[in-house]
């Protein structure tokens, strides 16, 4: 499945770029909201079952209207746990440490962030979990997920899709990147998606990527590491790090993983 074949439709918020695969569609709702979320959309015998959930409101009201009509079997709510208005009644999966992450973690710190940030333009309420899954296989709407626990929350694989869900990855993105040791965990995490020979990589902050992308991301990477070990401080860093990559989106991320490298 290349990355770039999928037909667009143009919601009142933002765009959904449609992947036919064989049984299964993938439709990726790309939010335009100011943080690009991405909620993903998988359909199979006129199912459908969401992964992450949109959170500000115009496009939880976007996302509401193409759902119209639609049945929809369940929401897998990993790293994403605000936006409660929207599919208030379908039945909410995540793992035990997701809900604790949206609820009492770093999940909940970054939503009242948010809140503070946007205002009433951002559905601060949580959603609330009806499922709690483990690690491993769960079926929703006749669609098998893999269930891999993280520190934070679960990455999602869809063999259906020969497809993995992870936060984020961006290939020309800034990330957020706790320090040299996490940087080498994204990296051992992208070179066994390489190995695995995922066709997709869907992230909460990116249209569907690849493995090229993955490799460029595992580069990327590297070189932040050599740059915190040259620089004395968070602002060297970050100046430097613009410098060598300055067509990079996402300078928010930027800011934070200058200040987790340098804390």
């Amino acid at each position: 499945m290349n990355k770039r074949d999928f037909t667009t439709v143009k919601l009142s918020q933002g765009e959904m770029h449609i992947y036919d695969f064989s049984g299964v569609r993938l439709h990726a709702y790309q939010t335009g909201d100011p943080l690009a979320d991405e909620v993903f959309l998988m359909e199979k015998a006129g199912q459908f079952v969401v992964l992450e959930s949109p959170c500000f409101v115009d496009s939880i009201a976007a996302l509401s209207r193409y759902l119209e009509g639609k049945r929809v079997a369940g929401l897998l709510a990993a790293y994403h746990g605000a936006g409660a208005s929207f599919l208030s009644e379908v039945p909410k999966y995540a793992t035990a440490n997701a809900v604790d992450y949206a609820r009492e973690g770093g999940g909940k710190a970054l939503i009242e962030q948010f809140a503070g940030a946007f205002g009433s333009a951002f559905d601060s309420g949580v959603h609330a979990i009806d499922h709690v899954i483990g690690e491993g296989s769960v079926t929703i709407g006749g669609i098998e997920f893999l269930i891999h626990q993280t520190a934070e929350a679960f990455d999602v694989e869809i063999p259906e899709l020969n497809a993995v869900y992870t936060h984020m990855l961006g290939h020309d993105c800034h990330s957020i990147v706790a320090g040299a040791g996490h940087a080498d965990e994204m990296i051992a995490q992208l070179k066994a998606y390489i190995e695995k020979g995922y066709d997709l990589i869907l992230t909460s902050h990116y249209t569907p990527e690849d493995l090229k992308d993955a490799r460029t991301k595992i580069s990327y990477l590297e070189r932040l590491k050599e740059i915190s070990a040259a620089c004395p401080d968070g602002g060297a860093f970050k100046a430097e790090v613009k410098r060598q990559y300055p067509a990079y989106s996402g300078e928010n991320y930027l800011d934070m993983t200058a200040g987790l490298f340098f804390a």
